[in-house]
């Protein structure tokens, strides 16, 4: 607190602001309350006493409350303003007219982009009542993220042309964004309010569109000049590099992140590349240094230089998209160049406290940012931890031991962060960093940069330059596609609890300190410029010390224009290097890597390390645990939209997959425009994320019910990203691109495949059992030249199975037609279907490495009552409710207590039909159905079903 007041101060706030962001209503009161309570017993252990620890009482309450401040003013006015509820104004039509506020994005037939609503008109079809649609414009200023609906090719020039700032009228429709529909998913509705947007409002046709340039000033011609400046950059980029390189190096060099190549950006993704895809704080350091070393050649007093660079870091912080992470260190840059102009000692902690309180008092929704988070904890980071660190690293050469003390303390520091929102955590992170961060930042960088600014004086100047840019790119490439080719080294991570984060960074504390400090510490030599010192001078307190966040102090005196530190005149480069990088001046400079001997331990500090690291050791392997409730099965129907998709979770931990959904396109050839840079795939922006999210390590089993792409198509990326043990299915393909390509990846992934028919089980586990009741196919094999027979009738050769778990029963249908019911109720009547699980089954024969069988127990079925209706737990509703499934005779023999539909919201087929659920009704079983519950999740045990769903509460 003495040493670093600002610093204790921020960590208060930012305390206050997060429990008040995690808790609503009591629940934040009595967490205040408690947090309150605790708080002095801390700062008292602390050391911190007096005015000191209401100033940071006041600090906490003040966070919570400025949170709570903007939180419950952050709400829309609309449905207030036109007084109609929310409810009934999604899908309202109306005229808006107001300001665009953001640059317009255009992806194949959409454009997006914001606007600040000034008016609103409600249209002859609105579906308002009559006084409201003869009323004049309702005024109202209120942010919408508008999305156009692009119908013909020539209307991307069209919406190209939309800019900044323009005055810009619109006719659609207003739609609530959508909500989490999954335990655990994206809920996009949250993230927009975040961006203080509560409402999309979607247009039909750029013709639907008016805009105008503004006259005169306006408070976006600054952003609009901006907009412009990185349109006219991002093409000189373009006209020096070929994809994939230009998408790549648009997003290295001027931050537009969005034009990167998806497979591109999803490899670097894998190895925990992606914060060199974009501008961040490492890229301000680099033009800070850069501006400051270019100035002295010419010359400059230190002075001229340092005011000038401090000029230009907002310029460049706007050019570059404004990230969270670029806004931090441009703030940070901003105040270490002003004191090194006003000569007065930096403290980089001070610095980060300082723009982390600016950036929450401005927006204090930044603490939800991904990018907010991991920019200051890294940095954060750096200069707590990598003085601890470098020690490990002593006897290296200087700048390897600087660089792996850097890498290391990176990738230990954003590893909580990244398990927490990405769910995956690559062992070769460490390896791709240390190898090709440096290449990207300090080669590929500057080489891109200078060609980019090269191309508008002679672009045959700037192709040689651009062409080794291209030759270090494909070196980039190469390698890290090879190591994410090596299997076994990304491992997935259930989401952690904030709590085992905390403990995460406390215990790794600890134990760094420990190994620093040995028996004793080398005696620090003279400090030199590098090393920073507290903005506030005095003495650090005594726990500050005792923790080792110690204030090491600096003389900077100014002499005739020059910086002098203890005596000793360092050069404006080594100054920019200290103001640019203040997080990691303890690796390069003398105290750095390599500077502290090596000390015997005594032994109670050699067994307090060793608990440490066994604790540490241990929280991982706990975190890494996925959590199974002993002797309970778990049941999720996933909501995919129109799809199916059912993750079966047995009593022993084994995972089960049934289907994965799929996008369906309509597309054709001629209307390739439409086309989507990254389109939207229901498998891989929404199955594999929840699998992550949930600790799927792996699945035991995956098993496609048919080769229709709503079932079939979300496999790919499931296959691709999540390791699989086998893959079942009903042994014919449709004949289509698609799913002969999902089969070609389980066989390239050595993944066996087994072909299901009439008759065959499979035994999951002890309490776990599948009974396949269809299709029967024993008339199809493979043919001669090995290739699956082809199934035009994929809906009636559908996987059915029967679920037998903890004593509960399941009954999966696939998308069976009414036929394929009346055959297997035929089946029952007569005995044949008993008969099936009866028999044994003989090899047929089949192609090695096209297609594997399996067949575990039979099925126990009592024949002399074979056409008795039996009663079962769970009937999982054919072909999404369709009216050409489920019919009465079918639903009367299963008797099913429970009903489960998946069908999308608003889906094109009607789906479920209402005689559908006329004659589920009738049988009286309890239906749930994704469309309106969201996902539905069933635990069982002991022969009980507890059922809960995402939408409207638990039951």
């Amino acid at each position: 607190m003495k040493g670093r007041p600002l610093l204790s101060f921020t960590i208060c706030w930012l305390c206050g602001s997060g429990i008040a962001s995690a808790l609503t209503g009591w629940t934040l009161i009595w967490g205040l309350i408690g947090a309150l309570a605790c708080l002095p017993l801390l700062l008292r252990f602390m050391d911190v006493r007096g005015w000191s620890v209401l100033f940071l009482l006041a600090a906490f309450i003040g966070g919570a409350a400025h949170w709570e401040w903007n939180d419950v003013s952050n709400h829309s006015s609309l449905p207030e303003t036109m007084h109609i509820a929310a409810h009934e104004l999604d899908g309202w039509s109306a005229e808006i007219q107001g300001e665009l506020v953001s640059d317009v994005r255009i992806d194949g037939d959409r454009a997006d982009f914001k606007i600040q609503m000034s008016s609103i008109l409600a249209t002859s079809d609105s579906s308002a009542d009559a006084d409201l649609t003869a009323s004049s414009a309702f005024k109202i200023d209120e942010q919408l993220m508008v999305q156009v609906r692009l119908l013909e090719e020539e209307e991307q020039q069209v919406a190209a042309g939309w800019k900044r700032g323009d005055l810009i009228t619109l006719n659609g429709s207003f739609v609530l964004p959508g909500e989490a529909r999954n335990f655990g998913g994206f809920d996009y509705r949250s993230y927009l309010r975040t961006l203080h947007i509560h409402w999309l409002f979607k247009v039909k046709g750029a013709s639907s569109v008016t805009a105008v340039a503004p006259e005169g000033l306006g408070q976006y011609n600054i952003l609009r000049w901006t907009d412009w400046t990185r349109h006219k950059l991002g093409s000189a980029v373009e006209q020096l590099f070929p994809e994939p390189h230009a998408g790549y190096m648009k997003g290295l060099i001027i931050g537009m992140a969005t034009d990167i190549d998806p497979g591109t950006y999803g490899q670097f993704s894998q190895l925990g590349l992606t914060h060199i895809l974009a501008i961040s704080g490492t890229h301000v350091a680099v033009y800070v240094a850069s501006l400051l070393l270019i100035l002295s050649w010419l010359r400059l007093t230190r002075e001229t230089a340092l005011t000038i660079v401090l000029i230009l870091v907002p310029a460049y912080v706007l050019l570059s998209g404004g990230s969270p992470s670029v806004i931090r260190a441009g703030i940070m840059s901003m105040i270490g160049l002003y004191m090194a102009r006003r000569g007065l000692a930096r403290d980089g902690l001070q610095m980060i406290s300082a723009a982390a309180l600016l950036m929450m008092w401005w927006d204090p929704y930044f603490l939800l940012s991904v990018s907010f988070q991991l920019s200051f904890l890294v940095t954060a980071g750096l200069m707590i931890y990598m003085p601890l660190i470098n020690r490990l690293f002593s006897g290296w050469p200087k700048s390897l031991a600087a660089t792996a003390s850097v890498t290391v303390t990176a990738q230990l520091i954003s590893f909580p962060v990244t398990i927490l929102y990405f769910n995956q955590f690559s062992l070769l992170s460490f390896v791709a960093n240390f190898l090709l961060v440096s290449l990207i930042s300090a080669i590929v960088l500057p080489l891109g940069t200078v060609a980019m600014l090269l191309s508008f004086i002679w672009v045959p100047l700037a192709k040689p330059l651009a062409w080794i840019a291209m030759q270090l790119n494909q070196l980039t490439f190469v390698s890290v596609e090879w190591m994410n080719s090596l299997p076994g080294f990304v491992l997935i991570w259930e989401t952690p609890p904030l709590l085992w984060i905390a403990a995460y960074y406390a215990v790794l504390y600890a134990l760094l300190y420990l190994l620093h400090r040995g028996n004793g510490e080398q005696q620090e030599t003279a400090f030199v410029e590098e090393e920073t010192a507290p903005l506030v001078r005095g003495q650090p307190s005594v726990s500050m010390a005792n923790m080792g966040i110690r204030s090491s102090m600096s003389t900077v005196v100014q002499d005739q224009g020059k910086n002098r530190v203890d005596g000793k005149e360092t050069s404006l480069t080594t100054l920019g290097a200290s103001i640019a990088w203040p997080e990691y001046t303890s690796a390069f400079t003398t105290r750095g890597a390599g500077y502290y001997a090596h000390e015997r331990m005594s032994k109670a500090q050699q067994w307090l390390c060793g608990l440490l690291a066994i604790s540490f050791i241990a929280g991982l392997w706990w975190a890494y645990q996925t959590p199974q409730p002993a002797g309970t099965g778990i049941v999720q129907f996933v909501d995919i939209g129109q799809g199916d998709s059912t993750l079966i979770t047995t009593p022993e931990g084994k995972h089960i997959l049934v289907d994965g959904g799929g996008t369906v396109s309509f597309g054709n050839n001629e209307q390739s425009w439409k086309t989507r840079r990254d389109p939207y795939e229901v498998g891989a922006k929404v199955v594999v994320p929840l699998l992550k999210k949930r600790g799927i390590h792996q699945l035991d089993t995956v098993i496609v019910t048919h080769a229709d792409q709503d079932h079939a198509g979300g496999l790919q990326a499931v296959l691709e990203q999540i390791p699989v043990k086998r893959f079942i299915f009903n042994g014919t393909t449709s004949g289509k691109e698609n799913f002969d390509k999902l089969l070609d990846t389980a066989m390239e992934r050595k993944i066996p495949l087994y072909a299901i028919q009439q008759g065959m089980s499979y035994k999951a586990d002890k309490e776990t059992s599948l009974h396949f009741i269809a299709p029967d196919l024993a008339h199809m094999d493979v043919n001669e030249s090995g290739n699956l027979p082809v199934s035009e009738h994929q809906n009636h050769d559908s996987v059915v199975f029967l679920l037998e778990m903890a004593g509960a029963s399941m009954l999966f249908t696939g998308d069976m037609d009414a036929a394929a019911e009346q055959d297997l109720l035929y089946m029952i009547q007569d005995g044949s279907l008993a008969a099936q699980f009866e028999q044994n089954v003989a090899d047929i024969g089949v192609t090695e490495g096209v297609v594997q069988r399996i067949l575990t127990r039979p099925l126990q079925v009592d024949s002399k009552d074979a056409s008795a209706s039996v009663s079962i737990d769970v009937l999982k509703v054919a072909h999404h409710g369709s009216k050409t499934s489920s019919t009465e005779a079918w639903l009367q023999y299963w008797s099913a207590k429970t009903a489960v539909i998946s069908a999308g919201v608003n889906n094109t087929y009607g789906h479920p039909n209402p005689g559908v659920m006329e004659r589920l009704e009738a049988t009286g079983s309890d239906i749930y159905r994704t469309d309106q519950m969201g996902e539905v999740q069933m635990r069982v045990k002991d022969g009980k079903i507890d059922v809960r769903y995402k939408l409207f509460g638990v039951e």
